[in-house]
């Protein structure tokens, strides 16, 4: 079918209809029988929606496509009124993080073990490679690698309560904390102590934090900070706030690191 809408207009009209129909995305992605990363892609533009998938929105929501490709697109009170079945889907399920603190301990044993002679991995260093691991694997994977909260902070996201997770692996010997200078500022690095155990982590898991270090661990402090204010999790949070996870599913590239190009069929 063609139109002379762009992706982001008629994208745009899609998270229209989905807000005024009081749908989720999840909902409506179950809808339109495509991803919930992958609706939020054909909402920014950046994917297009087949004919196929077009199809199964209008004849679920009762709207013509002719209506959504109209030149005067409007909806009226008829084209709104819609009766939302029940759903067994509770967003909250996967979007709100619970820290695994095992797993998160391995993974952190695990990027210092491999980042073991850079000088430059401090706490900032750290806390971005932290960050990256687990906003990228959720967006590729729509689950939680550690389950850690992340805060907007200053100087980029910071997982929440890290110290008390580090003191205590401080404590039974797993790290050691020290405070050093590097290039003239001061730092806190951690060594490890111990090896990570492996046997935690699944073969994705570790896939996505080396391509994360391989890609991030020789920046300073100050280039990683700057790199991640340009990540749309951290620029769609407010100062001090929680970063939500379902944001990844908004990045663009570079950030992106979802290959949506491959869910995308006869585009219109």
């Amino acid at each position: 079918m063609k139109t002379e809408l762009s992706n982001k207009e008629l994208g745009n009209r899609i998270m229209i209809i989905r807000k005024e129909k009081g749908l989720s995305q999840e909902e409506l992605a179950l809808i339109i029988g495509i991803s919930r990363p992958s609706l939020a892609q054909v909402e920014l533009g950046n994917r297009k929606i087949s004919i196929i998938e077009l199809m199964n929105l209008s004849l679920n929501l009762r709207l013509s496509i002719d209506k959504i490709l109209s030149k005067d697109f409007e909806l009226k009170e008829d084209d709104i009124s819609f009766e939302k079945e029940e759903k067994t889907i509770n967003e909250e399920r996967i979007s709100m993080p619970n820290l695994m603190v095992d797993k998160f301990r391995n993974i952190l044993l695990y990027i210092l073990e491999r980042c073991a002679g850079k000088a430059n991995v401090g706490e900032t260093v750290l806390y971005k490679l932290l960050y990256f691991s687990d906003f990228n694997y959720y967006e590729i994977y729509e689950n939680h690698l550690s389950g850690a909260v992340y805060r907007k902070l200053p100087y980029g996201p910071v997982p929440h309560n890290i110290n008390s997770v580090i003191d205590e692996m401080i404590k039974v010997g797993e790290v050691k904390r020290i405070k050093t200078e590097f290039h003239g500022y001061h730092q806190t690095r951690y060594l490890p102590l111990t090896k990570p155990d492996l046997t935690e982590l699944k073969a994705s898991e570790i896939d996505v934090i080396d391509r994360v270090i391989n890609q991030l661990s020789d920046y300073y402090a100050s280039a990683i900070s700057d790199y991640s204010h340009k990540d749309i999790p951290w620029q769609a949070t407010e100062e001090g706030d929680v970063i939500d996870y379902e944001l990844a599913f908004y990045r663009e590239k570079p950030f992106s690191v979802r290959n949506y190009d491959n869910e995308d069929e006869d585009g219109i």
